[in-house]
């Protein structure tokens, strides 16, 4: 008979664990997310957590339902916050629209049209690309090629593309894609809360963006629309949606009258994103819009002076997130880990076929400030005399 060895020390000390008091560095988060957040959004977090069907808690949830609708000027009604990153509710889009074969458009210029083109292609649409060097946008003349061509379900671009800085233009999209029977999903990741943006004006259908970035918030709850054409897309197909924590006839009756039960929401992550929309609607859309500028151009002048490029032209640039070129013959990846060693601010690397090429500087909601421009300046025109 085979003996059972077991261990003769107890059991608090066979698997004891040294552990010290949590003491995270104070960074200055200035690259593509996450941001600082406001204090007051902090503070709110620290609230004892309710149960996810308490009844204070579902009021909670209609008043981030409320001010998701308001910070993306849309009257949808299924719109919720995803519990989830931003990459969650990228997939949502995706999962509830498309069905096998499917002609899915991804309009690729940057790392996360790319992230759209496989997320499509795992529920089986038949996946079609228009591309862009990294740095430009699509002018409307080529989207409207590319859907006589194509003739897609779906039309996915990236508003705000995170591995640039690009922002790509919107205007008369969705008139095309309603002409040619087709729904317009955009990513709104990098532009929402910091960047004009109009769901219902513009017709869009689907989009989802995060809360780590304009909005404010730590990452963990991210917001997601669907247009009434969207949701009949939706009622209408053959077999159900093949994701079931991110199906959203499913999270409809959640977050909608019902209040079927569906999933333990982060409890406390949506306090967090209620006070950081309620910041939002405090300072006003417009005012917020301006207030991204404003700053972004006063980044831009101060690399100017210091003879650094920005890769995006103006037109088309975001005010959230520039992208720097690399000067010749500087290590940038030495470059940004001495501001984070010496002086506490994160800035980013490239993505994808950027990468090694630029840095990504971001000035999104409670960072969008100017002494933060003027201290990344001051910093980095420290560190670049030693390279």
């Amino acid at each position: 008979m085979a003996m059972i060895m077991t261990s003769t020390l107890p059991i608090s000390d066979r698997y004891r664990v040294k552990t010290s008091q949590l003491d995270m560095p104070p960074r200055l988060l200035l690259g593509p997310g996450p941001a600082n957040v406001h204090p007051r959004v902090l503070a709110t977090m620290s609230n004892p957590p309710v149960g996810h069907l308490d009844p204070t808690f579902l009021a909670l949830m209609d008043e981030v339902r409320d001010l998701l609708r308001y910070t993306w000027q849309t009257a949808n009604e299924l719109t919720v916050a995803v519990s989830g990153t931003g990459s969650a509710a990228m997939e949502a889009t995706l999962a509830n629209v498309v069905e096998p074969e499917d002609v899915v458009l991804v309009g690729v210029k940057g790392y996360f049209g790319d992230r759209l083109v496989n997320m499509a292609t795992r529920y089986g649409g038949d996946v079609r690309k228009i591309t862009k060097t990294w740095g430009e946008a699509f002018t409307l003349e080529e989207i409207q090629q590319a859907i006589e061509t194509h003739r897609p379900k779906v039309l996915a671009l990236v508003h705000a593309e995170t591995s640039t800085g690009v922002r790509q233009p919107l205007e008369g999209v969705a008139e095309l894609c309603q002409k040619y029977d087709c729904l317009l999903l955009v990513d709104t990741v990098t532009s929402m809360g910091g960047v004009p943006l109009y769901i219902d004006q513009w017709g869009i259908d689907l989009a989802y963006s995060c809360s780590q970035k304009g909005i404010g918030c730590p990452p963990g709850a991210s917001p997601f629309t669907m247009s009434p054409r969207a949701v009949a897309k939706l009622n209408s197909r053959s077999k159900p949606v093949t994701n079931w924590y991110l199906d959203m006839s499913l999270l409809t009756k959640y977050w909608g009258q019902d209040r079927v039960y569906h999933h333990t929401a982060p409890i406390n992550m949506n306090y967090g994103l209620r006070e950081a929309l309620r910041l939002i609607a405090e300072e006003g859309l417009e005012q917020r819009w301006q207030r991204h500028q404003k700053n972004a151009e006063l980044l831009w002048e101060g690399l100017a002076d210091l003879k650094l490029e920005c890769h995006v032209s103006q037109e088309i640039r975001l005010p959230t997130l520039t992208t720097v070129r690399i000067p010749e013959g500087v290590n940038g990846k030495a470059v940004s880990s001495q501001l984070l060693n010496d002086y506490n601010i994160e800035i980013a690397g490239g993505l994808g076929e950027l990468g090694g090429k630029v840095w990504r500087i971001g000035l999104m909601g409670y960072n969008s400030r100017p002494e933060n421009v003027l201290l990344l300046l001051t910093a980095l025109e420290k560190v670049l005399a030693q390279h």
